[in-house]
């Protein structure tokens, strides 16, 4: 049975994306539907299986180069693991920073204080996000004297 081959406007329906973005993902090399005579792609069950795995990439905040390693420029493991090692290390980073915001927030949200800006837990948080604040010297120098 002959593999059926799909438009590009049907693809991009069944993924809820737009054609332009599946020409665009082909420019960056991602994608090769082949194209009849008249120039129109048509994309093959292997094409469609590629656009799922790009999807589920940008899903997971992968970058287009970062697919294009993984999935058309690398066939070396090391360098395929070292990209998503990466990618996990700056994911595991935005976790923390996200938790450590919700945690800010929880706690305002459920202070006791009248205005959480009073809040010692609060200004603790505050104070480790001020920059460090030199003293204002009492006087300042004279810029036209010629002895300085």
């Amino acid at each position: 049975m002959a593999e059926e081959h799909t438009t590009i406007g049907a693809v991009a329906a069944q993924f809820g994306l737009a054609t332009h973005v599946l020409r665009h993902w082909e420019d960056r090399g991602l994608l090769a539907p082949p194209r009849d005579s008249a120039g129109r792609r048509h994309f093959r069950d292997t094409d469609i299986d590629t656009i799922a795995m790009i999807v589920l990439g940008k899903k997971a905040g992968l970058s287009l180069d970062d697919l294009a390693i993984l999935f058309v420029r690398s066939p070396d493991r090391r360098t395929r693991r070292a990209v998503l090692e990466a990618h996990r290390d700056r994911l595991a980073d935005q976790i923390a920073r996200t938790r450590a915001a919700l945690d800010v927030v929880t706690h305002v949200l459920d202070c006791d204080a009248e205005d959480f800006c009073t809040c010692p837990h609060f200004r603790a948080e505050l104070a480790g996000v001020l920059p460090t604040r030199t003293p204002v010297p009492a006087t300042l120098p004279d810029v036209g004297r010629s002895d300085m």
